[in-house]
C-alpha cells in the first residue's frame, strides 16, 4: 500500500474496516474524531453535511461508507460498504435519499 493511501496508525477511526485516508479526511471535515462520536451519528446527516461543508455533491457511495462505518461503530460488526448500497439505491429510487434535497451545488465528486 502506498504511503499516501495508508491508514493513519493510531487514529481511532482507522481501525474500522471501510475507513481509509479519504474517509478519515471526510470525518475530520465533519468533526468526527472517535468511534463513540461516530456511533452517535446518522449517515444521511453526515452525507448532507459533507456536501454542504465541501460545496460539492459527493458520490452516493460515500454515504454507503458512512453507513458501514457507523454500523461497525455501533455493533462492532464489520461489514463491507457495498452491503449498504442496495438499501440506499431503493431510497434513491423512491426519492428518499438526502441527495435529492441537496441543491445543485456542483457535480458529484468521486
Amino acid at each position: 500500500m502506498a504511503a499516501s493511501r495508508a491508514k493513519r496508525p493510531g487514529h481511532p477511526l482507522s481501525a474500522l474496516r471501510n475507513v481509509g485516508p479519504a474517509a478519515l479526511a471526510d470525518f475530520a471535515a465533519l468533526g468526527i474524531a472517535d468511534i463513540a462520536q461516530l456511533a452517535e451519528s446518522d449517515p444521511d446527516t453526515l452525507y448532507t453535511r459533507l456536501c454542504a461543508v465541501t460545496g460539492k455533491r459527493h458520490d452516493p457511495c460515500v454515504h454507503d461508507v458512512f453507513a458501514a462505518a457507523i454500523h461497525q461503530a455501533r455493533t462492532g460488526e464489520p461489514a463491507d460498504w457495498w452491503a449498504f448500497t442496495p438499501a440506499r439505491k431503493l431510497r434513491q429510487a423512491a426519492g428518499r435519499f438526502p441527495a435529492a434535497a441537496i441543491p445543485a451545488i456542483g457535480p458529484a465528486e468521486t
